[in-house]
């Protein structure tokens, strides 16, 4: 038994290692394959770079050779360094070759070179921070060229070693004054060098050497950053130097500093500057404590949020949102209930997302005792948190005396009210109230309950009793909301409805059966075009039972039998294109003989063709195709366009070659988009009535045609 149990655990080790082991031999094998095209590769590659090709074949070898090159690649690499078309490629490549030989190479070249070339030399020397150039790289900080010095203090910098260190500062504090600012911002990469080594004491010396300089100030800016962090906590001082500074730049640097540094004592110093920061700055402060994301500056923002300037205290609730908890819930409804618009909706938006279900039981809670007008955002805030405790004492706000709170308390409800108080909201609207602002808000109210309501068909039912007992024009409302709802319930209350006695009734009934969104109400529809008393709610189903046609997914067989019954049951032609236009669009061998049995109707010839060829078009000339098309007489013909103008008056656009190469052996042509300005490119006369003009031979006989702007071209075949 032991032994049985020690197998299978191996076997469950090995399963589970299975991935890993998977992956590591596919990292092999990319490995061996990476290996093997660099061996084949690379000495291509170094053969174009040693002969006569094209420039653009060489450089294009030295990117390849970044990937595939090696130390042999090397030689014939650095002999591309003083080439001024070739020396950026072969630095490229240079640049990723992991052997020590592209460094001596990059350094030989140093000694040699001038200019943007040298200038190039060193940037690839920076990238690969090759600490044995530090002795060249320190001879070029005192280069005439001030480009080059630069290029050599910022290599340094990167490099950063104690010699690099010693260079630098020597040059900030006794080079002369045009290369200050290279040394300054070596000085600067160097620090972060240090600092990134854990030694903090000699990165700020030299973030302060740099930062009291007489350098651009860019770089004082930068140095001054470092030094705040670097000393970490004990940068503070030097960080609310800063935020009190008269410089915006400097301001501006405290300000992100601020968010960057961490720690207890940088919150407390930074809300202490509230209450000394001029207004501007006090908003500013804020934003940068709620970046922080430390609770420890919320009695700073909220007494901003209390008092002093407008936007100041809109800048602090804002920030409440991402700090604040329930215990501010007096400061922010206080605000919400002053005179001024701005504060007041802002604090009541702060309140209607402050997050944290125990903001929600204090606003119900208080909700319960409140007055006047806190009792009014009370309400509206029930309503927009969706408090659901509160709706007890909505539903008793409902029945206020003021109707101001009686309309707040309905609109509230539609967003908190549950199934079991539903009937509460369907009698508002079953048995309207006198105001029209209560007769709008409970309408709204009861949309959006019911569309909350987990159970649809329960709903529902409610809503059709309700309707038994109602007035027609509440009827009418209760019936777009079970439209809404939708489900089996609705749908068959809407097709009874649409039947009923009272055209009001019906008229809103066939309507909304009418937009109807899923495929469910089609025997509805189908039943009122046929049985419906008034032929404007027969046409009404008729077109609502297309538009599912048109609209809705489903299987091919089923949309085909949907337009074979709409056909049938359409009494104008006016439907009957628009089965039409649903048959071209869903093209199948099916709709096809539905179109070629259309076409047999006098009146519906043209647009029957037009469906055929439209079809015949996108699935092809097959043998029952063809059979197809000549029952509607398209035989296979041979099409010519001669000459094509779109256009209005006398500015036509040439368009004869497009549409010849539409043409696909039928009298008709289909564009790209049935848009003619798309499909031609453009639109010659905007704002102007255009006609395509089209002169052609079929079979050898000629013809023209002229067809109004977006129109199908559907050829006329000449006799």
């Amino acid at each position: 038994m032991l032994r049985i149990r020690y197998v299978a655990l191996c076997a469950a080790i090995i399963a589970a290692a299975a991935p890993a082991l998977a992956a590591e031999k596919a990292r092999r094998t990319a490995r061996a394959q990476s290996a093997a095209a660099s061996e084949t590769r690379e000495p291509k590659l170094i053969a174009i770079l040693k002969s006569d090709a094209p420039p653009a074949d060489k450089a294009m070898a030295c990117k390849r050779l970044a990937i595939y090159g090696g130390k042999d690649s090397v030689p014939a690499l650095a002999a591309l360094l003083p080439d001024a078309a070739l020396s950026s490629w072969a630095r490229i490549a240079l640049e990723a070759i992991p052997d020590p030989s592209a460094d001596e190479a990059l350094r030989q070249a140093m000694g040699k070179l001038q200019g943007r070339l040298l200038i190039g030399v060193i940037n690839s020397i920076a990238v690969r921070r090759d600490a044995k150039a530090s002795g060249g790289l320190v001879a070029r900080l005192k280069d005439a060229d001030a480009e080059v010095v630069s290029a050599a203090a910022v290599a340094l910098g990167r490099i950063g070693n104690d010699q690099a260190a010693i260079a630098l500062q020597e040059t900030l504090t006794e080079g002369p004054a045009s290369a200050r600012g290279a040394a300054a911002q070596g000085c600067v990469l160097c620090a972060e060098r240090l600092l990134s080594e854990g030694k903090r004491a000699e990165a700020v010396k030299l973030y302060d050497l740099v930062r009291k300089a007489d350098v651009p100030k860019q770089r004082i800016l930068e140095a001054t950053r470092g030094a705040i962090l670097a000393r970490q906590s004990a940068g503070v001082p030097l960080l609310v130097e800063q935020l009190r500074s008269a410089d915006k730049s400097l301001f501006a640097l405290g300000l992100s500093t601020a968010r960057e540094l961490s720690g207890r004592e940088v919150t407390d110093a930074v809300a202490a500057e509230l209450s000394r920061a001029a207004p501007e700055r006090q908003a500013l402060l804020i934003l940068a404590l709620a970046d922080r994301g430390d609770t420890a500056a919320l009695p700073a923002v909220l007494q901003a949020a209390k008092s002093g300037p407008k936007e100041v205290r809109i800048v602090a609730m804002r920030v409440l949102r991402q700090l604040g908890n329930a215990s501010y819930v007096p400061v922010l409804l206080e605000a919400a209930m002053e005179a001024n618009e701005e504060l007041s909706q802002t604090a009541a938006a702060v309140l209607a997302d402050l997050p944290g279900k125990d903001v929600d039981d204090d606003l119900a809670v208080r909700l319960q005792k409140a007055q006047g007008k806190a009792r009014q955002v009370l309400i509206q805030l029930a309503g927009r948190r969706r408090i659901a405790a509160a709706a007890g004492a909505l539903l008793k706000a409902a029945d206020d005396p003021d109707g101001q709170i009686r309309c707040a308390a309905l609109t509230a409800l539609g967003s908190t009210v549950e199934f079991r108080d539903l009937p509460i909201l369907i009698g508002r609207v079953a048995h309207p109230p006198e105001t029209p602002e209560e007769v709008k808000a409970a309408e709204e109210a009861l949309r959006a309950a019911c569309q909350r309501m987990p159970d649809r068909e329960a709903c529902a039912e409610r809503l059709v009793a309700a309707t038994s007992g109602a007035s027609v024009p509440a009827q009418c409302k209760l019936l777009e909301v079970l439209s809404l709802v939708g489900g089996a319930k609705a749908l068959e209350a809407l097709g009874a409805a649409a039947k009923g006695p009272g055209p009001e009734v019906q008229d809103t009934a066939s309507r909304l059966l009418g937009e109807w969104m899923s495929v469910d109400a089609a025997p509805v529809l189908l039943d009122l075009a046929k049985s419906a008393a008034d032929a404007k709610y027969q046409t009404r189903a008729v077109r609502g039972y297309i538009r599912l046609a048109r609209q809705f997914t489903m299987p091919d067989q089923q949309r085909a039998e949907m337009c074979r019954t709409a056909l049938g049951i359409a009494k104008r032609d006016a439907e009957r294109k628009l089965v039409l236009e649903v048959v071209a669009r869903y093209p199948s061998i099916e709709m096809l003989r539905l179109a070629v049995e259309a076409a047999k109707t006098p009146s519906l010839k043209t647009d029957a063709a037009s469906a055929s060829l439209a079809i015949a078009e996108k699935i092809g000339g097959s043998a029952d195709v063809q059979k197809l098309l000549a029952q509607v007489g398209h035989e296979p013909v041979k099409v010519e366009i001669i000459k094509a103008e779109y256009g209005a008056g006398a500015t036509q656009k040439d368009v004869t070659e497009i549409l010849r190469r539409r043409v696909r052996g039928l009298p008709l042509i289909v564009l790209p988009t049935s848009n003619y300005n798309s499909a031609f490119g453009g639109d010659p006369a905007p704002n102007v009535v255009k006609q395509l003009k089209i002169q052609y031979r079929i079979n050898g006989k000629a013809a023209e045609a002229s067809f109004p702007e977006n129109a199908a071209i559907v050829l006329p075949v000449p006799k």
